[in-house]
């Protein structure tokens, strides 16, 4: 994590007393007091200044076992890492900022939607929900704070969400990566595929990606067994640390998400996700390795998921794509620029590895429609590996293939911060 001295306590919102209600007590000699307590007065009858907690920041200290509201207009503090545990249902309102307290380890901050739980988080375009660190100064009703740089990663967790769902992995369930082993709630995966762990609409999640240990950060959303039942749409992620999201196993269907700067991939699927991911936007930070990082099964579970219908922009350090660990699905759509020439640092390409030359000779890993803006002198099999060039077609500009980015336009900080112009 970077050392950036934030001075933290400046933001310790829920420790501000502000100035009661007017009112005047009877009988005090102060005939024009107003914010005063209207119950205690001074020996000489002088009315006593009252105080009173702000009650527009709440902070979250424990689990949440009993179906809540996060209310429009609130500001809530997560101090540690916090679960909602089966059987109950969190909603959050439109406009409510969720902010995550610094912490490493086991203390990292983070919001677990447990297996059998929900989360019921529906913004809208106008007040979208947004995650982030106590050391952004974003207000109610505001889409950009304006104090933290797209540098500043790993300042709280992420929002982590688990269910039932089939997973491919050395066990029906297993614990969530960026999660202790000693935390039951972490566990994930099942059989019902349409397990249904809530809806996510209009969230923006940014700064976090805590590291609980080395190489063990926690990605800005990760999807662990979600089902289809599960509804995702209009989601961003910015600054996150590790991945921007992460998919493991399950088959919950995601539309229009959009990843920004993250510190290690944009889009990550595992353990064979079988949903679909339509409409997406990777923007490569300094420090992104993989656009897309694209694992397959780890057990004798075998689906495939679909990614169609994307932009992504490129950064000197970043690969358009790396295919692995025998990966399957379909890659429709998709739309390359800003990467490097692969003959300087082994950058820029997309690639097949640990077997999965071999799904993709099989018809198991399909890619269709790949466009991308070359670098100056570089052809289309320097830069698509493996024989995956077959699929590719340079181009000058984006034309229709691609994301569509009318729908992160309105509320996303991405957007405000001007990074879509190339889009």
């Amino acid at each position: 994590m970077k050392n950036v001295n934030l001075k933290l306590s400046v933001l310790m919102l829920s420790a501000l007393t502000l100035g009661a209600v007017s009112c005047k007590k009877e009988g005090c000699t102060d005939s024009t007091a107003t914010n005063y307590d209207s119950k205690a007065k001074k020996d000489d009858g002088s009315c006593v200044a009252a105080t009173v907690v702000d009650e527009s920041t709440i902070n979250v200290t424990s689990n949440v076992t009993t179906n809540t509201t996060w209310e429009t207009g609130k500001v809530y503090i997560l101090t540690s890492r916090i679960t909602v545990v089966s059987g109950v249902t969190l909603t959050i309102e439109p406009g409510t900022i969720i902010k995550g307290q610094a912490g490493t380890g086991a203390n990292a901050t983070a919001l677990i939607i447990a297996r059998g739980a929900k989360i019921m988080a529906e913004g809208t375009e106008a007040s979208p929900i947004i995650m982030t660190s106590i050391a952004d100064e974003i207000e109610a009703g505001q889409i950009d704070g304006g104090n933290l740089d797209i540098d500043l990663d790993g300042l709280w967790g992420g929002l982590i969400v688990l269910g039932n769902a089939p997973i491919s992995a050395d066990a029906s369930s297993v614990q969530i990566e960026g999660i202790p082993p000693s935390d039951q709630n972490g566990l994930y995966g099942g059989s019902d595929a349409a397990d249904n762990s809530g809806v996510i609409k209009y969230v923006s999640i940014r700064h976090g990606g805590a590291n609980i240990g080395e190489g063990n950060e926690i990605n800005g959303l990760t999807l662990g067994g979600v089902g289809s039942g599960t509804v995702i749409e209009n989601i961003e992620v910015v600054a996150n640390q590790d991945d921007g999201i992460e998919f493991f196993g399950g088959t919950v269907n995601v539309k229009n998400a959009i990843v920004w700067s993250s510190g290690d991939d944009g889009i990550d699927t595992d353990q064979a996700w079988a949903g679909t991911l339509d409409n997406f936007i990777v923007v490569c930070g300094s420090s992104t390795d993989h656009a897309l990082e694209i694992d397959g099964p780890e057990g004798t579970y075998l689906a495939g998921h679909t990614v169609k219908n994307g932009s992504v922009k490129g950064s000197a350090s970043s690969e358009l794509g790396d295919f692995r660990s025998s990966a399957r699905g379909a890659f429709d759509n998709i739309f390359f620029f800003g990467f490097p020439d692969p003959a300087t640092d082994g950058r820029g390409d997309l690639s097949l590895s640990s077997g999965s030359d071999v799904t993709f000779g099989a018809g198991n890993l399909t890619f269709n429609n790949l466009n991308v803006i070359l670098p100056a002198n570089v052809t289309l099999s320097q830069v698509f590996k493996n024989g995956t060039d077959v699929h590719a077609t340079s181009v000058t500009s984006k034309g229709s293939l691609g994301a569509s980015k009318t729908s992160f336009m309105n509320w996303t900080l991405t957007a405000s911060r001007g990074q879509l112009t190339d889009f």
